[in-house]
């Protein structure tokens, strides 16, 4: 075949094959409506001849917004990942973003309440959702204005929340875990080993996934007449440097605590450094409970008891969600909670072997 001469068009191709332009333009777009012989002789045409015609429009693809405040850690790490895998698996694109946390103006629900303020900084937030053409919004650990929620219902962008940082409003569809369950057998589990003086150090008191495990704690200490002295409460935040600052702070009481229940694995890494920064050893000195199960529990040394959070779950069950509430479907429930369990390793040990016993 002799090759073309010039710039090659549709019309050239067209005359080489013997065919029309409109029967070339359906080779090129991928039309079945052309006979395998005819196709298969354009197009060697055009590769032939090395055809480059005009780009053709990338396929459209959904893309879903995971937004989250604060630093990236372990935690969000595994949930991340859970959305991402379930967002290939769906055949969505998933877009990460950072926003920051609003100014501290509590409302009588928890939430920031609406001002001038937070109302722009919504109103620009959703019109960057809209002209980005996201489908839906999921957000990990973030805290909520009012303002969001209105803005987000008017321009009816869907939204899941994962582990909401504030106590979202009832129609505001969230995924989490069975938190007072988990913070439950975290108390159990110690009391079981003797273990009567347990402190606890935990994340923001607006928290509700800090405030469902302390009280599964307490629900815990309260069924066998254990008190919890308010010095053995520490929250600030589920951060390395809260765990050695809250650690730090129950370790130094007269009466300091035996064992303590740690509201995430890396809270529970800061108390295991200030316990060694001390001279105290786990778990001959102090026994230690973490919660979310996450590579660092793994990791630690020694090796963290924890309670497991199904955290890459967690992240597939919110991108479902969120996807069904982008098709206009009805969910089940407006709240999902994921079983937690209970994975026992070397921090903790019966109280009897401690060396807090033996003195």
């Amino acid at each position: 075949m002799t090759r073309l001469k010039g710039r090659v068009t549709l019309a050239t191709v067209a005359g080489s094959a013997g065919v029309s332009v409109a029967t070339v333009s359906k080779v090129l777009n991928g039309r079945s409506d052309v006979s395998p012989v005819t196709r298969a002789r354009v197009q060697e045409i055009l590769q032939k001849h090395g055809y480059v015609g005009r780009r053709p429009d990338p396929v459209h693809r959904d893309t879903i917004e995971l937004f989250y405040q604060g630093v990236v850690n372990a935690y969000s790490v595994e949930v991340i990942q859970g959305v991402v895998e379930a967002g290939q698996a769906a055949g969505v694109d998933i877009v990460l973003n950072s926003r920051p946390k609003h100014p501290p103006a509590a409302g009588t629900n928890g939430n920031t309440r609406i001002t001038a303020a937070s109302t722009g900084r919504a109103a620009r937030w959703i019109r960057q959702l809209i002209a980005s053409g996201r489908r839906a919004a999921i957000g990990l650990t973030s805290e909520l204005s009012d303002a969001d929620l209105a803005a987000l219902a008017r321009a009816r962008v869907p939204l899941v929340v994962i582990d909401p940082a504030n106590t979202p409003e009832p129609d505001v569809t969230s995924v989490g875990s069975t938190n007072f369950a988990g913070g439950m057998a975290a108390a159990q589990h110690l009391l079981s080993l003797g273990h009567r003086r347990i402190a606890y150090v935990g994340g923001q008191p607006t928290s509700g996934c800090n405030r469902a495990r302390m009280s599964g704690f307490r629900s815990a200490m309260d069924a066998v007449g254990a008190t919890v002295p308010p010095e053995y409460v520490w929250l600030s935040d589920f951060l390395y440097d809260d765990g050695v600052a809250g650690g730090s702070s129950v370790l130094d009481l007269r009466d300091r605590p035996t064992a303590i229940f740690a509201g995430s694995d890396e809270v529970a890494l800061g108390i295991l450094e200030a316990a060694r920064a001390r001279g105290l050893r786990v778990p001959e000195d102090l026994s230690l409970v973490g919660f979310d199960d996450t590579e660092v529990a793994r990791l630690a040394s020694p090796p963290l008891t924890t309670v497991r959070q199904p955290l890459r779950e967690m992240g597939a069950v919110a991108l479902r969600t969120a996807l069904q509430l982008a098709a206009g479907e009805q969910v089940a429930s407006h709240h999902v909670e994921l079983a937690t369990t209970l994975i026992v390793r070397g921090s903790a040990a019966p109280l009897e072997l401690s060396s807090v016993a033996a003195s």
